[in-house]
């Protein structure tokens, strides 16, 4: 098994993708991870720790963040994003992983990789905290703005085959983001997917509001990507909120410092529950590989579990999967 990881790519690349990939290395003898980038950057920081299984693949030029994504794959053809994208597409690799410019990433997937047949729109698909600690696979929730009912059916399905192969469900259940949860709420597009989901092969449980997210009340969320987008910012901005005011509450009196030790290890807990690096890494479903994105500010653990993400993603043979399910098609699609 083979795992490029886009070195250049990140808030705080390089070094948190080379201290991610060593970690994997050490964790996932079996896996060979290679790190695509700029050799002359990468090699200082591995300082001799070279395992047996951790390769380096130059790449001369980088995507930056603010970079048009469309031009920018086009015209970087040698950037870290796309060499390791076409690893994927020769088969060099079974999965990449990068942490940089998401329409970039998007870009890459589609014009590198290859869309899967059957497939409209990919869907970026992370996965959002819950209380209880096991999350929910939301999508799409970035990849593409607009989405038909035909292509909220696509991410349901999909994200059902990716909660089974990775996470072991048995029977994902399925939510459909809206702002109510009767069945005829929401506008044209949700008013219209919501009876192409009751036929869909997947388990649907109906109409889903963001307010419930956190308490957990499907296993699947699927929503076009500027509403899922939004929701997800909001819970983002919401929760350093909650974190800034609890830190300086508690930093306030003596008192308050009394009261925050006894505390400590709950709040912990509780933090890590909210924490994406726990997660590690978001698919971009719908491709002919398996591309995975790590959050901008990914550390070097995200990185070593984006890097198990993908093993087990591989092992369960996720991406036919979806494409068999996906080629079934027609009872569940609209005249």
């Amino acid at each position: 098994m083979r795992i490029a990881i886009d070195a250049m790519g990140g808030d705080h690349a390089p070094g948190a993708c080379v201290e991610g990939a060593l970690a994997a290395a050490a964790e996932y003898p079996d896996t060979v991870i290679v790190l695509v980038g700029d050799t002359a950057r990468l090699e200082p920081l591995l300082q001799g720790r070279r395992p047996a299984n951790l390769e380096l693949r130059h790449a001369s030029e980088v995507i930056e963040a603010d970079d048009e994504p469309v031009k920018a794959v086009r015209r970087k053809k040698d950037s870290s994003m796309v060499v390791a994208g076409r690893m994927v597409k020769e088969g060099e690799v079974g999965a990449m992983i990068s942490a940089g410019n998401t329409g970039a990433l998007m870009t890459t997937g589609l014009l590198v990789v290859g869309r899967m047949k059957g497939i409209e729109r990919p869907a970026l698909a992370p996965m959002l905290p819950t209380l209880d600690g096991e999350g929910v696979l939301a999508l799409d929730l970035g990849a593409n703005m607009d989405a038909t009912a035909q292509q909220l059916v696509q991410y349901a399905i999909m994200g059902s085959i990716y909660r089974m192969k990775v996470h072991g469900m048995k029977k994902p259940r399925v939510g459909l983001l809206n702002v109510g949860t009767e069945a005829m709420k929401g506008n044209e597009v949700t008013k219209a997917a919501f009876p192409l989901l009751e036929t869909a092969p997947v388990d649907f449980v109906g109409n889903v509001e963001s307010r419930d997210v956190l308490q957990k009340p499907c296993d699947v969320l699927v929503c076009d990507g500027f509403a899922g987008n939004i929701m997800l910012k909001s819970m983002e901005g919401t929760a350093s909120a909650v974190f800034s005011v609890l830190k300086a509450e508690f930093t306030r009196t003596w008192y308050t410092k009394l009261a925050a030790a006894l505390v400590k290890n709950g709040l912990g807990r509780f933090r890590s529950k909210m924490d994406y690096t726990e997660h590690g890494a978001a698919p971009l479903l719908g491709l002919e590989g398996l591309v995975l994105k790590s959050h901008g500010s990914s550390n070097a653990t995200a990185f070593k579990n984006a890097v198990r993400q993908a093993r087990t993603a591989l092992s369960n043979d996720l991406v036919r999967s979806i494409s068999v399910e996906i080629s079934k098609g027609s009872e569940w699609e609209s005249p």
